[in-house]
């Protein structure tokens, strides 16, 4: 079987295209995370993996949980993936979508784990260093891993710099062994 991102992609490349043609890439976004999150509720997940279980009726509950938080073309969108046996794979089209949206509105996510809380003026040095790295807008997130002990972990995009003094050790471990 194909995996998931290869099955994923024309969907997620289908629902950008509607999303730039009504300059609405925003609403897409939440459209998306919305449905990705309800198909990755644990009950609806075996709904979806029961062969007994109609495309109409996993359709219908879909859409009653997502109520009008979704609107005409969204709820086409999740027709279609219904109808293709296709929801088990929207967690992965949110995510390819994302990647098509940073892409257009140049910006990277990134991520900051460190062992302490970052200053303001920390992660302004740090935006600004990756904004200059990567020539993109940044938009940080951070959070806090004490088993680190010290240093911090950034994540852009596949970018991955491990600062943190649990890397060092690894490193240096991989080293003696070697």
């Amino acid at each position: 079987m194909a995996e998931k991102s290869t099955i994923a992609r024309p969907y997620a490349q289908a629902a950008f295209e509607l999303a730039q043609d009504k300059n609405d890439l925003r609403a897409w976004s939440e459209m998306l995370a919305l449905g990705a999150m309800i198909v990755s509720d644990e009950q609806l997940t075996r709904l979806i993996d029961n062969p007994e279980v109609s495309k109409d009726a996993l359709l219908e509950v879909i859409l009653k949980v997502a109520g009008d938080r979704l609107d005409t073309v969204g709820r086409n969108f999740i027709r279609v993936l219904a109808d293709n046996g296709r929801l088990n794979v929207l967690p992965e089209i949110a995510l390819l979508y994302e990647q098509h949206r940073a892409e257009a509105e140049r910006y990277v996510d990134a991520e900051v784990i460190s062992a302490f809380p970052l200053s303001d003026a920390q992660q302004q040095t740090l935006v600004d260093s990756l904004k200059k790295k990567l020539g993109r807008e940044i938009r940080l997130t951070t959070s806090i891993d004490e088993s680190l002990i010290g240093g911090a972990v950034v994540r852009a995009g596949d970018l991955v710099i491990d600062g943190s003094i649990t890397g060092h050790l690894n490193k240096l471990a991989q080293t003696l062994i070697a």
